[in-house]
């Protein structure tokens, strides 16, 4: 007899559609999965076995085939475990759906004892399946709450393999699960960006404030101790809270990665990944592809500690996904597109010792300075916003009054974001403006003379020209200006400065 259920596999973080067929006939006992199963899918056949047997059904002894298609798209991980045993229930007669139209999606793992484990990237399968036109979904109880954010299907969460009759002729009707809470205010805990004191962290102060208000790039050049990491880590405090849409996509993101429990939820990400990563690891890739640290910080931070300590071509790597918002990874029979809109945040020490050049104690040679620092590209470099140096704080300075709150500075960024909101649309800061987009900003005519000026004397490249546009635009923002002056065109050029060179 032939049943057939509907189940998603994973395509890096989007869902695809699988249709389950389970033909049981004559023949000696045997239990095989067909159609680009990978391991943990094809060891779907003992857990169901277990499952079912450790629940009082009737385990088939005969010939069992399921078949997973399209048998082209390759299926893992052990998601499609609860719905081989729908369809396998179905096909020996254990089980019947009263409603034969009714399109009802299942998704869960099995285990040895017929409970139903959590899966991970619910929110993306219940998401593609509302897509798909699917009534319901039946999802592990633990997913219930993520599946509800689709919205547009009935979620029936189940907790073990033994309620599936019972739900399929409608007897027992779990109650819909609240959706899970995303969107919420953000406070501050934690590190504060008050702990950089001293007049010294003025400059560096503005900088994360200009940054966090347009979404820009930020590389901060310093020996070590003088405040880069601890400026880095306070960042997220100031940053404002994600439009409902952006604490989708991140859910989104976290779900399908299995990380959507890790930290406080509606918060935007915080990555640093260690200077050792591969490029793989830093965008994404293996076989089959899957997001790497780019993708993970969408929304939200990627911080890079010690960018010279980083491998090339893995900094080089974030060249396109900087510019684009996004990195496309192509693998032998798989392509898949991976959002990656980080601010990139980075942290470098001048020279090898970490003093400079210009400091006495400095024991590197002008080559091995210059080899170090050439590490990061010129490439690379120019499309980084804001670059700014660091210096150490006196002793009277680390011990003075705590600087502004972070609160305070949060108050500002959010409604320099609120300005760009209106003007660009929700979700957009001034990092993102196009080139055109950029140009079109209002200048007065000595700002104009001011880029002019910059633009040939430092010889900056088109790329420049336009960062520095975007930079003015966010000053100009913060300020609450719609015109971009003289003042704001030359704090924007300040910080797009050079000084470590």
């Amino acid at each position: 007899m032939l049943a057939t259920a509907q189940t998603f596999t994973l395509d890096g973080i989007e869902a695809r559609p699988v249709r389950v067929e389970v033909d049981v006939h004559r023949g000696l006992p045997a239990f095989s999965v067909v159609g680009l199963p990978d391991a943990a899918v094809r060891e779907a056949r003992e857990r169901v076995r277990a499952a079912l047997t450790n629940c009082g059904f009737e385990f088939p002894l005969q010939r069992i085939v399921a078949n997973l298609a399209p048998a082209s798209l390759r299926k893992a991980g052990p998601g499609m475990d609860l719905a081989i045993a729908a369809a396998l229930l179905s096909a020996s007669g254990q089980m019947r759906w009263a409603e034969e139209g009714r399109d009802v999606a299942i998704v869960g793992e099995l285990a040895l004892d017929g409970s139903v484990r959590a899966v991970s990237g619910c929110l993306a399968i219940a998401e593609a399946a509302a897509r798909g036109g699917a009534d319901a979904i039946v999802v592990p109880a633990a997913n219930g709450p993520e599946a509800a954010l689709a919205g547009a299907l009935d979620v029936i969460p189940i907790s073990s393999v033994d309620e599936l009759p019972a739900i399929a002729i409608g007897e027992l009707a779990p109650a819909r699960p609240e959706p899970l809470a995303l969107a919420a205010e953000p406070t501050v805990v934690g590190p504060d960006l008050a702990d950089l004191r001293g007049r010294r962290q003025r400059h560096l102060r503005h900088a994360l404030e200009v940054a966090a208000a347009g979404a820009h790039s930020l590389l901060m050049v310093g020996p070590p101790g003088a405040g880069k990491s601890l400026a880095a880590s306070r960042l997220p405090s100031i940053l404002p809270p994600l439009h409902d849409d952006e604490a989708l996509e991140v859910a989104r993101i976290a779900s399908a990665c299995g990380r959507l429990g890790e930290g406080a939820r509606g918060g935007r990400p915080f990555r640093s990944p260690h200077h050792t990563i591969s490029p793989a690891g830093l965008i994404g890739g293996g076989t089959p592809p899957s997001p790497g640290e780019a993708t993970l910080a969408h929304r939200g931070v990627l911080f890079l500690d010690e960018l010279c300590e980083f491998r090339r071509d893995a900094l080089e790597a974030l060249r396109a996904p900087i510019e684009a918002g996004w990195v496309s990874i192509a693998r032998s029979g798989s392509w898949q597109r991976l959002p990656c809109r980080f601010m990139l945040v980075a942290a470098a020490n001048p020279c090898p010792c970490g003093r400079g050049e210009s400091d006495a104690e400095c024991s590197c040679a002008p080559l091995a300075a210059s080899r170090y620092r050439a590490r990061l590209s010129g490439a690379l470099a120019d499309r980084i916003d804001v670059l700014v140096a660091v210096r150490q704080p006196s002793a009277a300075e680390i011990g003075g009054e705590p600087g502004e709150p972070s609160v305070a500075v949060r108050e500002r960024v959010a409604l320099a974001r609120e300005r760009q909101n209106r003007r660009l649309g929700a979700g957009r800061a001034n990092a993102e403006l196009t080139p055109a987009e950029a140009r079109e900003s209002k200048l007065s005519d000595e700002a104009e003379a001011l880029l002019a000026d910059a633009y040939a004397r430092r010889k900056l490249s088109g790329r420049a020209h336009d960062r520095a546009l975007r930079l003015a635009r966010t000053v100009a923002d913060l300020a609450g200006v719609e015109k971009i002056g003289r003042e704001e065109m030359a704090q924007a050029l300040q910080l797009r400065r050079r000084d470590y060179e």
